[in-house]
């Protein structure tokens, strides 16, 4: 198995990428379509537990699209292999001083391609 491929984590890279333009930008369909729908897919969230493809569609199109951005630090994108990524990011926001973010995505390559399978985001003091 090849540990970070280049082309591999290019690609991976480069879907993360989409994501965080997403998150911020409230591009909801983006976001749903880069996560496996499948009620199989999880996303722990800072305050939600959701379990499910239909689940997560829900939160998304309820979230309020106001404070989404946000400042990454120390992102680590590791591909194994072909079809499997982990992505970790530390996240700040003006708005949350003294509190740093956690995000966690498990990304796996599907026929119509890279999407995240598992999500994990967390927040603590600093």
């Amino acid at each position: 198995m090849v540990i970070d491929d280049p082309a591999v984590k290019a690609e991976v890279e480069a879907a993360f990428a989409v994501y965080e333009k997403a998150l911020v930008t409230n591009d909801v369909p983006v976001l749903e379509a880069l996560f496996h729908d499948d009620p199989r897919t999880i996303r722990y969230g800072a305050g939600e537990n959701l379990y499910g493809m239909d689940a997560i569609r829900a939160f998304r199109r309820g979230r309020s699209p106001q404070g989404l951005a946000r400042d990454l630090q120390q992102t680590v994108i590791t591909t194994y292999g072909r079809d499997f990524a982990v992505a970790m990011t530390l996240f700040t926001r003006a708005g949350a001083p003294g509190k740093v973010g956690r995000q966690s995505q498990t990304w796996v390559r599907f026929p119509e391609g890279w999407r995240v399978v598992a999500a994990h985001v967390s927040i603590i003091a600093v």
